[in-house]
């Protein structure tokens, strides 16, 4: 009787894994912060002052208490936590799925980056002009979604050997 290891092989490099997996993991961390110490534990979040006077100002219970902080009265950092996890499932199936799972995931990553790099533009316009504060955790988010979209556009168009290639590389069995 012999046993059959199973192994999983990754279809790209560990850089570009976890690359791949860096912004997004410190996204979904700040966004679960929000999450747990804000909305569960009624709490003020750590390093995140209460600051008031004129102009803009970093307070996190501003931005998180405006009328902005909802849609359908769910929090926005739940959804930006379904966003992260997401992107996290993406990037798994990118590295281990069939080839087809691969390239369907690709152009999914692909496709929910810049869903959310469209969706930043309007939450910075939200907190600087309408509720006049910065909330640390949120913009810990938003750089968290741009640098996801730029590192996803550039391993796919810029880099000489993008992640497309690594079906070929593969199947010739190297990673990419």
């Amino acid at each position: 009787m012999h046993k059959q290891e199973t192994i999983m092989k990754i279809r790209i490099s560990w850089p570009k894994l976890l690359l791949l997996v860096a912004m997004s993991a410190f996204g979904l961390w700040a966004s679960s912060m929000v999450i747990v110490v804000y909305y569960t534990l009624k709490q003020s979040l750590p390093f995140c002052p209460l600051q008031q006077g004129p102009g803009i100002v970093v307070n996190c219970n501003a931005v998180l208490d405006s009328r902005y902080s909802m849609v359908f009265g769910v929090p926005l950092e739940l959804f930006a936590v379904a966003y992260f996890v997401i992107n996290l499932l993406l990037v798994y199936f990118i590295a281990f799925g069939s080839d087809r799972l691969f390239r369907t995931s690709l152009n999914a990553l692909f496709g929910w980056r810049f869903l959310g790099i469209v969706i930043v533009p309007y939450l910075v316009f939200v907190e600087l002009f309408l509720v006049k504060a910065i909330c640390v955790y949120c913009t810990i988010m938003h750089v968290a979604i741009i640098a996801d979209f730029l590192i996803i556009s550039y391993l796919l168009f810029y880099k000489k050997r993008g992640l497309i290639e690594a079906i070929e590389a593969t199947t010739s069995g190297r990673a990419a």
